[in-house]
């Protein structure tokens, strides 16, 4: 089997000694400096309020060095008390200052506290709220799509899917990259750091209640392995696998795959085809790029489709999919169309046109 040259799961080879790792995409937070900047405004907001609420009220008051309390005096009394310092130079002494300090100042003097531990708070509590979001996560995660691989081949086949309707919390991302690992979080992904090649590391991205696996590795012989990985704790998932040597394709089918993609003879072909038929090269263009002019689509037959012929439904179907059988629309066996065929058909692209029962067909890089 041909080894091609080194790509994103190749880069660090050593990495595979680190400990797989799930990162879910971070919740947009302000910068440090901004977030202490704010703390310091709360807690100088704080003990304004405090110096206003004791010097409305400084007459029920008694200051030891003298009998009037000033505003430098009210000043001072609220930051030793916020401070929870408390020299007893100055003293509630009247009914209503007393009941003050209980109802207004001791809830003060809390808050400015916690105001100023909140970052050393934040930082104990983070690994709790982490672990929280991770098991909230798991519990959610049914019937997902896992994409090994977030280099070009990876990141396409993902905008086709999510142009269909996927949300992004149904799509997880392995790399052994961190750099990639954190451009998938900044994308909104969640992403698990590790060789995907380990059994460990797909099961941390659940690869065994997943619907479908789609490995976008460059490197034929890890594309063979990750597959057979899948494979073995998946086995009823549609797994989709790109090979670069049309040669491995065979070995891929036979791992596992579902279906795999020659990346580098499809693009041959298709500059081929551009070469003698710029026009036909367009075409083919436009049908795998989703969204735009025409799309090639797969969808269940209608009741109203049923018994006719291929070539007299509204759509141009170039395939009919019966069981395990794919027939071409020129195929006498495709006519007429049953209630439990499929049908490959060209249609007019439309934005949010695309049901959940119709699947948009479609070939990687």
């Amino acid at each position: 089997m041909k080894l091609p040259g080194q790509d994103a799961m190749a880069r660090h080879a050593d990495e595979h000694l680190v400990t797989a790792r799930i990162k879910l995409p971070r919740r947009v937070v302000d910068r440090p400096l901004r977030q202490v900047g704010k703390r310091l405004l709360m807690a100088l907001a704080v003990l304004v309020l405090t110096v206003l609420i004791v010097y409305i009220d400084r007459s029920g008051y008694h200051d030891n060095a003298d009998e009037n309390l000033d505003f430098l005096d009210a000043v001072y009394y609220s930051t030793v008390t916020l401070s929870t310092t408390g020299y007893g130079d100055i003293v509630p002494h009247s009914d209503s200052a007393r009941l003050t300090n209980v109802l207004l100042v001791t809830p003060l003097r809390v808050l400015f506290l916690i105001i100023l531990v909140g970052t050393t708070l934040e930082v104990l509590t983070e690994r709790t709220r982490e672990e929280w979001r991770l098991n909230r996560w798991r519990a959610h995660l049914r019937d997902h799509t896992v994409i090994v691989g977030f280099g070009t081949k990876g990141r396409s086949a993902i905008q086709t899917l999510a142009a269909t309707g996927l949300r992004k919390e149904q799509i997880v991302i392995v790399d052994p990259s961190a750099a990639v690992v954190e451009a998938a979080n900044a994308d909104g992904f969640t992403g698990v750091l590790g060789d995907a090649t380990r059994s460990d590391v797909l099961l941390r991205a659940e690869v065994h209640r997943a619907r479908q696996i789609v490995i976008a590795t460059q490197r034929d012989d890890t594309a063979v392995l990750v597959t057979l990985t899948a494979r073995q704790l998946n086995r009823g998932a549609k797994i989709v696998a790109a090979v670069r040597e049309e040669e491995n394709a065979p070995l891929l089918r036979q791992s596992g795959a579902d279906a795999v993609i020659t990346s580098a003879s499809a693009a041959g072909r298709l500059l081929g085809l551009s070469v003698l038929s710029p026009s036909a090269g367009t075409v083919m263009e436009d049908l795998i790029q989703q969204g735009s002019g025409l799309d090639l689509i797969e969808r269940p037959v209608i009741k109203a489709e049923v018994g006719l012929n291929v070539r007299e439904t509204e759509d141009l179907v170039v395939s009919v999919l019966r069981g395990h059988r794919l027939l071409g629309y020129d195929d006498p066996e495709a006519s007429p169309l049953q209630l439990t065929d499929r049908v490959i058909t060209i249609v007019r692209a439309s934005p949010g046109a695309t049901s959940a029962g119709d699947m948009r067909v479609t070939s990687p890089e």
